[in-house]
């Protein structure tokens, strides 16, 4: 929890009215029994029923003191608790918005949700209770010893005696119960890893009947789960029964003791009743303090979770802006650029093996090659959503990594391979990255991306609500709609990944012929299956197992470029294909 004290500081008035409120709550606690000690000794033996009345009176008030001084360190607990957490769930979220994908990948998705949920829900529960139960139950532990050995010497030797052995059963309980805390929230990072990955594929589970297999690998996971989550139940279920046993013990060895003094008149019947009280106040304040300890050892676990996440450097450090002028987009070139998901620089495990190529405003750069072949992660380099391993990639004559990156990223459009879109309207995902962007701009880019016919046909055309992740439209929409919210920003680097695979011939055609004029100022890279929507490239690159194996216009690859050769045998067969050129 140490590393999480931060978020406490601008809560700290509520901080320490919490605790003392609860002082004061414990003070009227323990002033309980001495009233009734009173009450027996003076008004119950001595037969005086005006001292039992007005003694009562007192207990009264003191209760309904304690009462409002609890009630009050609920209310600043409570908001001290509710508003920490939530300081820290959005540290987390702004945490993870500056993880490069890289560093997404090293936490996985599921296990972040977990963090940002139920590990913060633990921190802010065991926030709650220290600032109530680990303030009340010690206070009240100490003040009843004090109380009791104050009454008597030797009866509160045995209380002490029964405290030190409780005090090691809960420090071997604590010991043996915190590793399994952690495994518990592991587990519980694989089952919402298991429920997100199931729910974003839900058709194809559908699709391909594997409800039944599905069922059974989630069942795996949540009976995991559940045998862990016994597991360090059980050392919690010990705990009370454990505590109880001890102290029933005591109490009858208190009594046993006692009994013989009250006949000698050594002690009064009153301080018996008084000193059982706080024995029993000792006691069971006790049996709170290991509960609210087991509480903290499974908060420790959610704390070092979550300061995993805060304390992790993104691999991607953003650069601190020089003063240059401002990024045009005009020459965009890599040299010897390496890149392996793990930083290793050996040539097993790279991805991108010595890229060089460079592209001048104005250019289109297509690149074809085979599944895995390195396409994709090529291009997530430019806008660094991966840094290069080795090498570099050079914008306008400055390095990328010396760029910030709002600065970079402003300038590049990217139409990613999954065309993701947000709950909202269509116009609210068409304006995802200009977001005062006017009506006429929306519908022009929408026209350019082949979709406007589609909008204006909806009920509620450009308002049309999206359902999560596009649920109600098709691939190729989606697709479309990634486009023209690309192009709404005027980037001056155009990356399109494989973002026409879902549209029919003809449709692809009108786009590439409606984009002509308008990526003529930039620099744009396709990424394509087709030979057909790259034929047109002032540059195309070949690419085969992370290398380039081949560069040129569509006609030189042809004569030159044997994997080129290769791909456009497998689409097109041995024959010529006329390309008509509008």
């Amino acid at each position: 929890m140490s590393g999480l004290k931060g978020y406490i500081k601008p809560y700290w008035k509520f901080v320490i009215l919490g605790p003392l409120f609860m002082l004061f709550e414990v003070f009227f606690d323990l002033l309980q029994p001495r009233l009734a000690a009173y009450i027996v000794n003076n008004g119950v033996v001595e037969r005086d029923f005006n001292v039992i009345e007005y003694t009562g009176i007192l207990m009264v008030l003191v209760a309904l003191l304690s009462l409002i001084a609890g009630v009050g360190c609920n209310i600043f607990a409570s908001r001290a608790s509710q508003n920490i957490g939530g300081d820290i769930r959005e540290a987390l979220y702004k945490k993870v918005q500056t993880f490069s994908f890289q560093d997404i990948d090293k936490f996985k998705s599921g296990s972040l949700i977990t963090r940002m949920t139920n590990d913060v829900v633990q921190v802010q529960t065991l926030v709650q209770v220290a600032l109530q139960g680990l303030v009340r139950a010690p206070c009240l532990l100490i003040g009843s010893v004090i109380m009791a050995l104050l009454m008597n010497l030797r009866l509160g030797l045995i209380l002490l005696g029964t405290l030190v052995v409780l005090i090691g059963v809960l420090i071997v309980l604590m010991r043996f119960s915190y590793p399994l805390f952690s495994k518990v929230q592991q587990k519980l990072d694989m089952v919402n890893r298991r429920i997100q990955e199931n729910l974003a594929g839900i058709r194809v589970v559908k699709a391909f009947v594997r409800s039944g297999y599905e069922t059974k690998r989630f069942h795996n996971v949540n009976r995991g789960y559940t045998q862990s989550s016994i597991k360090a139940s059980r050392f919690i279920a010990l705990n009370a029964p454990i505590m109880t046993l001890i102290m029933n013990v005591c109490l009858v060895g208190i009594l046993l003791y006692s009994g013989p003094l009250v006949w000698r008149d050594s002690v009064k019947v009153g301080d018996l009743v008084a000193f059982i009280n706080y024995v029993a106040q000792a006691l069971s304040s006790l049996i709170m303090v290991s509960g609210r300890l087991m509480d903290v050892s499974r908060a420790n676990v959610s704390a070092q979770r979550i300061q995993d996440v805060l304390s992790t450097e993104p691999s991607i450090v953003d650069a601190k802006s020089e003063g240059k002028s401002a990024l045009l987009g005009e020459h965009i070139s890599f040299k010897h650029v390496n890149f392996s998901y793990n930083n290793s620089k050996t040539a097993e495990d790279s991805i991108l093996r010595d890229i060089n190529f460079e592209a001048s405003r104005g250019e289109t750069v297509a690149i074809i090659g085979s599944t895995g072949a390195g396409k994709s992660t090529l291009v997530q380099l430019i806008p660094r959503l991966y840094d290069v391993t080795s090498g570099s990639v050079v914008i306008d004559g400055r390095d990328i990594r010396n760029i910030p990156l709002a600065e970079l990223r402003h300038n590049i459009g990217m139409v990613l391979q999954d065309s993701f879109l947000f709950t909202g309207s269509i116009r609210d995902n068409i304006s995802l990255g200009k977001v005062d962007a006017k009506e006429e701009d929306i519908i022009e880019v929408a026209k350019i991306a082949q979709v406007h016919d589609f909008i204006s046909k909806l009920p509620h055309g450009y308002d049309t609500k999206v359902g999560q992740k596009g649920v109600n439209l098709s691939g190729g929409q989606k697709q479309r709609i990634s486009i023209a919210r690309t192009l709404l920003i005027k980037p001056s680097i155009l990356i399109m990944d494989d973002s026409t695979s879902a549209l029919d011939s003809e449709t692809e055609r009108k786009l590439r012929n409606a984009l002509k004029g308008l990526i003529k100022d930039n620099i744009t890279f396709i990424i394509a299956q087709r030979i057909s929507s790259c034929i047109d490239a002032e540059k195309i690159l070949v690419m085969d197992e992370g290398t380039i194996v081949g560069s040129g216009t569509h006609q030189e690859l042809l004569e030159n470029c044997t994997v080129y050769q290769d791909i456009y045998r497998s689409q097109f067969g041995e024959r010529e294909v006329s390309y008509e050129h509008k």
